[in-house]
């Protein structure tokens, strides 16, 4: 079989077993910079393939998802937390005849613009950004594959379908509006990239619980007033009495990803039919996004999310860790802004070829691992340090 043969097989497959709504190879608008076609992979696997090949994605293994990276080795980070999103992702979009490819590479890629220290590095960025057009992790991931990753001779960036790019501005609700102007912000993004806001939103409800409880800043006490987690608790003791509890914790955190996944799949379902959606451009000419829980499965969960914000993120030591973080980023940035020298040659380098000084402070500073801002600040502000 010569390898135009295999390319048209595979579309043809495409087009056998998607839904008549899912996003074909074939539907693409194509890349910024034209390339020819691979041999043997579509467009949306070369995407998923780039991102999972590049510097920020590597990056995340040592970024905050809830626990700063020198807490423990078996908590989660920016890039187990991706992964786990993927596969919700993978799955609900195989079960709705949704592109598996497309979906996975947003949802690989949604957090490769976070900083290190997690939402709190966010937040105190975009503080510090605000005179200069602040700083958003979606519009910052965008950036990353649009122009701050170098791999190809030919362009910047990784080049990566429009689509792609777009579920990387709009898979959440709420996106930076200034930026969705190039991704036609009147229409809805495909259900691919819709689906990636709620494979988020499980995931890290799941194994924030997880965590959690490992860490012993969440017990069970402060669950047991939850509707998913009691009943999820009751359904595992009930079904694996003489299990220990760390698998009796194992398995009702897994019951929940399950009842939330098998819910929107269902809900999914009823939307589409209820909206008459019938192909892609329905999907973007809807009214409303059909990815999403129903209304008593998004009420659990807002129990479920209100309870981590309350007994996990504003615990303590979380805080703690939460102020120190905001006051690394924050000397960091404004020692850069003042001295720019004091950065690395290749990152002065594109304040002197035109780049506002701000912007490229804010990618450095965005672009760092928990450790190397830690690193770096004991390098600028402590005298015995070697630099």
């Amino acid at each position: 079989m010569t390898f135009d043969i295999l390319h048209d097989e595979l579309r043809r497959r495409e087009d056998q077993t998607l839904a008549p709504f899912a996003t074909r190879s074939g539907d693409s608008r194509g890349r910024v910079h034209d390339e020819p076609e691979h041999a043997f992979r579509l467009p949306f696997q070369r995407d998923r393939d780039r991102v999972i090949h590049s510097t920020a994605f590597r990056r995340l293994e040592y970024k905050t998802q809830v626990f700063v990276n020198h807490e423990g080795d078996y908590y989660r980070t920016r890039l187990t937390h991706s992964i786990e999103a993927g596969q919700i992702t993978r799955t609900l979009c195989r079960v709705l005849g949704l592109n598996e490819d497309l979906g996975e590479a947003v949802a690989l890629s949604h957090d490769l613009g976070h900083t290190p220290f997690g939402h709190a590095g966010e937040r105190v960025l975009n503080k510090l950004m605000e005179p200069y057009g602040g700083f958003e992790h979606n519009a910052q991931s965008l950036r990353i594959v649009d122009l701050l990753e170098e791999r190809y001779p030919a362009f910047p960036g990784l080049n990566l379908s429009w689509e792609v790019r777009e579920g990387i501005v709009k898979h959440s609700s709420e996106y930076d509006r200034p930026l969705v102007q190039s991704f036609e912000p009147g229409v809805q993004p495909v259900l691919e990239a819709q689906i990636v806001d709620f494979a988020d939103e499980i995931a890290y409800n799941a194994h924030d619980i997880d965590d959690g409880l490992k860490s012993a800043m969440l017990e069970e006490r402060d669950l047991a007033g939850v509707a998913l987690w009691a009943e999820a608790r009751d359904w595992v003791r009930a079904q694996h009495a003489g299990a220990s509890e760390t698998i009796q914790r194992y398995q009702t955190v897994r019951r929940i990803i399950d009842r939330l996944v098998t819910d929107m799949i269902a809900t999914i379902g009823e939307r589409v039919e209820a909206h008459g959606i019938r192909s892609l451009a329905d999907v973007r000419r809807c009214r409303i996004r059909l990815a999403g829980f129903s209304t008593a499965m998004a009420e659990a969960n807002r129990e479920l999310k209100q309870t981590l914000f309350d007994r996990l993120y504003r615990h303590h030591r979380v805080m703690r860790m939460t102020v120190k973080a905001q006051r690394v980023m924050a000397d960091l940035f404004h020692t850069y802004m003042d001295e720019p020298h004091q950065m690395p040659p290749h990152v002065h380098r594109r304040i002197e070829e035109g780049e506002p000084q701000a912007r490229v402070v804010a990618d450095y500073i965005a672009g760092m691992t928990d450790r190397f801002a830690f690193d770096e600040y004991k390098k600028l502000f402590d005298p015995y340090e070697r630099v």
